[in-house]
């Protein structure tokens, strides 16, 4: 597994998939963010419907998969300065950028802070954070958080999936957590996302922007999205209907086309 290091010394793994295009007479590969305490297995189920047009870039975030875990603070900023690392080290310039979930709040600061590096961008059932962002219901916090790990566990693919995608759906899934992780990373991660508030910066984000969220999204509530739209310049936004915070992956015949559409829309 191909490493890259980090500003700190952490060594952060990356996985390279797919055949790559040109846009534009550019090379541009896709970087997936995946979410909150997840490697890059988060994008396992629905990483084919990108590979077939573009060389796809992931990284297991540092406390997960096969990157280092180091016992320190993690923030969404210094996230995004692991993935410059992982660009740097594939001798990447410029890449598209789609982040779902805490994946989005690090390509937030991604594009803001290095906008030379990001053509396109799309942030998937996020938020901006801070005083801003619109929080979930303490009621969704607490089943979260409850010490019975199988109702825990319930709660998080309910708000995940539909209950019919779930019928049809046993599992695995790549969306519920590293299992790998050690306590303490979880917990540097969950800090991290909390304390994300990327406001100031998202009128920084010079790339093409799409927010994609689901319209029954209680994990992130979709009132995010909006937000996201209006604070980002040249940024659209898409919501689909009946989708919970998984839905690139339940609904991934609507959302990977709608997101390679984009990517490749024309500029201008």
């Amino acid at each position: 597994m191909p490493h890259a290091t980090a500003p700190d010394g952490t060594r952060i793994a990356y996985q390279v998939h797919g055949d790559g295009a040109e846009q534009a007479g550019e090379r541009v590969p896709l970087v997936l963010l995946s979410g909150q305490s997840n490697s890059h297995h988060w994008w396992d189920s629905v990483r084919a419907d990108f590979d077939a047009a573009r060389t796809t870039v992931t990284l297991d975030y540092r406390g997960t998969g096969d990157s280092d875990k180091p016992d320190v603070p993690y923030s969404t900023p210094g996230f995004a300065e692991d993935v410059v690392a992982v660009l740097d080290a594939l001798g990447i310039d410029r890449a598209d950028v789609y982040g779902t979930s805490m994946g989005g709040r690090v390509a937030q600061w991604l594009a803001a802070r290095h906008p030379e590096r990001v053509r396109r961008l799309v942030l998937g059932c996020t938020s901006p954070g801070g005083l801003h962002g619109f929080e979930r219901d303490r009621s969704v916090s607490t089943a979260l958080a409850s010490r019975d790990h199988r109702a825990a566990r319930a709660a998080l693919l309910d708000l995940m999936y539909t209950p019919a995608w779930l019928a049809t759906h046993p599992g695995p899934y790549g969306t519920t957590g590293d299992s790998r992780m050690p306590a303490y990373a979880r917990g540097r991660h969950l800090t991290a996302s909390r304390r994300h508030d990327a406001w100031d910066v998202l009128p920084d984000i010079t790339a093409p922007t799409l927010v994609v969220h689901g319209t029954a999204d209680a994990f992130n509530p979709t009132a995010n999205a909006p937000l996201l739209a209006e604070r980002i310049p040249n940024a659209r936004m898409h919501l689909i209907p009946d989708a919970r915070h998984a839905y690139f992956e339940e609904f991934h015949e609507v959302a990977g086309p709608l997101v390679l559409n984009f990517l490749d829309a024309p500029t201008g």
